[in-house]
């Protein structure tokens, strides 16, 4: 009785005026303490003390259950509409909830033990399926993409699937030296007039190539527009940001682990685990794309992802070992490998090789920031005039320019997985390419070597062709890098780099031989001597590019020292690497990837940008001092119609929760998305609900007149413990606990008072406008 009487004495303080006493000044706000505001019963049996002060009956409201949304979960509660952040701190707090839920359940039966098992498990298992599938996709679309290269220049007689190689395969009438000639095989202008001579017969390919260029890449600009908008482009901008919490439910279409995820409960109602998921998916689309298992997680873990815990690192390791073992099992170039252009180098390298390697590494930093720059300033022209009104038309017409030019270049001409690998190769005796044309007097017809290099009349015309390829792929990088076609990145890189290192290469190759006699070669190039690799120089050429595009580092390093399975090359590697890394930095701290984030204005709260300024919580919180006062709920006193119509008046996430309006004290914080699905179902679920009834956000509901319509209590969709900060707290400590927390907002208080509210756009919005950008560009929360 005295607990009833406890709680009967506190409900007279908070039905009565509050006295004199009762009121402090802080920082000139008066501020309510009063200890009946918000307190607590001391006992839940105080309940009983609710009913006798009601009077009446024992039971509120005519006996009307009273709906507590923490009892009763309701669909939709919990979950984010699109263009939102995460909330990663209750996402990791309701799948801790549901490990622990498991684990105790797991003691009481053996069927429970078994679903705890199974739970335990399904991690493995969906990682087992991404790579099993993975794999086997990567290997149809390098068959189909090998197929329809090849597919611009003819057609096979025994059968229209099969390209220019599987075609010949099976000719007795191939030769080594014309490998790429058989009967079986026809070219477009022999299948049309009967022959491959002459001006018509070239006109008819040239026709044939750029008409066959222009259906692929409407197909795929089709495709985009119908059913993946965000498939266009490499993805890469894209998925850092899902994975930094960012939801973008149009990217879905295509995405393998989205389909995937759906079929395990603990995946399919976390967004944080599913983006574990996600850095796993990554780290085996990199495994697959380049044969490199192990650079693809180190990729995932470098370049991609935002939260990658221990576990993800292994899981990923395994999901990318098996869709390696995948795609080596259908072997789509049928030579034993994962990739077209994986080589083998025998010859050492001298250390006064580190010389080129390192200009090459200079090439590719200054290549990686005019690339941003260029390409940037492009992609703003099409989302600023009436070019981004017709990607369709764009699309074609680039495609129909790149096929005029292209064509004429034999180096242009082919795919660019090829080019690399022509440019990479080894050459010996065996080799028909023009870049391998040289004069070998003294080499017998029995050898495979080639000691003497001297480069012939086919190994020049190459470097001039070589160099128009350059400039040819440098421009049209620029432009096609962000239209709608899917599009990466990372073989349009590499090729610049490798045309620049072979051409540097062949270069020092000639030097060599007809000056070894200078101090600098000798001792370690003798005449006769295999001692320059151009092949090797094409290959760091290679990395530098891609690495100043990028930025990436360790990753890139060791994708190219599984291409290769050299350990010998890793110096020249990461030599090459670090240097495009400096020269790039130097011109523009913004990757590739990180730029186009900026420019589609997702928001991205990069952990590698430092952020340095001397600014506090006060001048970044919202509202500001021109600004209408901060939109709060109270916890006991509105209705549901005072609900709705502050959320019909504003567009905020989400809303603080206060005991009143005169205190401001901070009780929680609650989404908007979750207070519309919980009033919507209540109206529906729960008799008595109208719009007098009153919202409740506290422990204990108070005894209602039995006149008054049946409360709602949503305690249970309220976030108890937000994330706070006072208002003289540095700028940096704030946007540092953002990065390490994942979080979506933080309230700021003074003296317990409740000030404003920063969320990640706010602090995005104040590092642009603090970086002399455009604060505006920030489209998304």
């Amino acid at each position: 009785m005295d607990n009833a009487g406890y709680c009967s004495e506190s409900f007279h303080s908070l039905q009565s005026g509050t006295s004199d006493e009762d009121m402090v000044e802080i920082a000139g706000a008066t501020l309510d303490f009063s200890s009946t505001d918000d307190v607590p019963p001391l006992d839940r049996d105080c309940s009983s003390g609710y009913s006798a002060h009601g009077g009446g009956g024992g039971v509120l409201n005519g006996g009307t259950k009273l709906m507590d949304l923490l009892d009763e979960p309701v669909p939709g509660v919990g979950t984010y509409e699109d263009f939102n952040t995460i909330d990663w701190v209750r996402e990791k707090s309701k799948d801790r909830d549901r490990h622990r839920e498991i684990s105790s359940k797991s003691k009481e039966s053996t069927w429970a033990l078994l679903h705890s098992i199974s739970d335990a498990f399904s991690g493995w298992l969906l990682m087992l399926l991404i790579g099993l599938m993975s794999g086997a996709l990567a290997g149809g679309i390098d068959i189909s993409a090998h197929w329809m290269t090849d597919l611009k220049e003819g057609v096979c007689l025994n059968g229209f699937w099969f390209n220019h190689e599987h075609c010949c395969w099976t000719s007795n009438e191939t030769t080594f030296q014309e490998r790429d000639s058989c009967p079986q095989w026809k070219s477009w202008a022999e299948l049309i007039m009967g022959t491959t001579e002459g001006a018509f017969a070239y006109i008819v390919n040239y026709l044939m190539y750029i008409c066959w260029a222009l259906l692929f890449s409407f197909l795929a600009v089709s495709l985009v527009r119908a059913f993946a908008p965000y498939a266009c482009g490499s993805g890469i901008p894209e998925i850092k940001t899902i994975l930094s919490g960012f939801i973008i439910r149009g990217a879905r279409g295509l995405l393998l682990w989205q389909h995937l995820c759906h079929l395990f409960t603990k995946y399919r109602k976390n967004e944080a685990k599913r983006r574990e998921v996600l850095s796993a998916a990554a780290a085996v689309g990199v495994s697959v794309a380049f044969g490199a298992p192990i650079g693809g997680v180190l990729f995932s873990l470098e370049e991609v992802s935002y939260y990658f815990p221990l576990k993800t690192l292994w899981r990923s390791f395994f999901a990318a070992l098996v869709a390696a073992f995948t795609l080596r099992s259908i072997n789509p170039f049928g030579n034993s490998r994962l990739v077209l252009f994986y080589v083998e180098f025998h010859s050492p390298w001298h250390l006064l090789e580190l010389v080129p390697f390192i200009l090459l590494g200079i090439f590719g930093g200054l290549w990686g920031a005019f690339f941003i720059r260029a390409n940037i300033a492009w992609c703003r022209l099409r989302k600023t005039t009436r070019l981004g009104h017709y990607p369709v038309l764009e699309v074609l017409v680039v495609t129909a320019v790149t096929a005029v030019l292209a064509f004429p270049n034999d180096y242009t001409r082919t795919s660019t997985s090829e080019l690399i690998s022509e440019l990479f190769n080894d050459c010996s005796l065996l080799d028909s390419s023009k870049l391998c044309d040289y004069v070998n007097a003294n080499a017998s017809k029995s050898s495979n070597e080639l000691p003497d290099r001297l480069a012939g009349h086919n190994v020049y015309t190459a470097m001039w062709q070589l160099a128009l390829a350059l400039v040819f792929k440098m421009l049209i990088t620029v432009v096609t890098f962000g239209m709608k076609v899917p599009s990466g990145l990372f073989i349009p890189s590499m090729a610049v780099g490798a045309i620049a290192g072979r051409l540097l290469g062949v270069g020092m190759e000639q030097l060599a031989f007809h000056h070894h006699d200078w101090d600098i070669f000798k001792g370690w190039c003798s005449p006769g001597a295999d001692c320059i690799t151009p092949g090797l120089y094409a290959m760091v050429g290679a990395a530098a590019c891609l690495g100043g595009v990028t930025r990436m580092t360790v990753s890139l390093v060791v994708i190219m020292f599984e291409l290769t399975g050299g350990l010998e090359y890793i110096v020249p590697l990461m030599a090459a690497a670090m240097t495009s890394k400096w020269v790039a930095d130097a011109l523009g701290r913004e990757g590739i990837y990180e730029a186009h984030i900026r420019l589609n204005g997702y928001p991205f709260l990069e952990a590698k940008e430092e952020f340095s300024h001397k600014t506090l919580a006060m001048d970044v919180m919202r509202p500001r001092r021109s600004d209408p006062p901060l939109s709060v709920l109270t916890q006991d006193s509105l209705t549901v119609e005072d609900v709705e119509t502050l959320i019909a008046e504003t567009s905020y996430s989400g809303f603080p929760v206060v005991v009143s309006h005169e205190s401001q004290r901070l009780v929680g914080f609650v989404l908007r998305r979750d207070l519309i699905i919980s009033i919507e179902n209540a109206r529906m679920r729960q008799d008595g609900i109208v719009s007098t009834s009153r919202i409740f956000f506290t422990e204990y509901t108070p005894p209602q007149p039995p006149s008054s319509p049946s409360p709602l209590k949503l305690r249970g969709i309220m976030d108890l413990s937000p994330f706070t900060v006072t208002d003289h707290t540095a700028m940096e400590i704030v946007v540092d606990i953002f990065r390490k927390l994942g979080l979506r907002q933080c309230l700021v208080t003074h003296n317990g008072r409740l000030l404003g509210i920063i969320t990640k756009k706010d602090i995005l919005k104040h590092m642009a406008q603090m970086a002399n950008r455009d604060p505006d560009s920030i489209l998304f929360n």
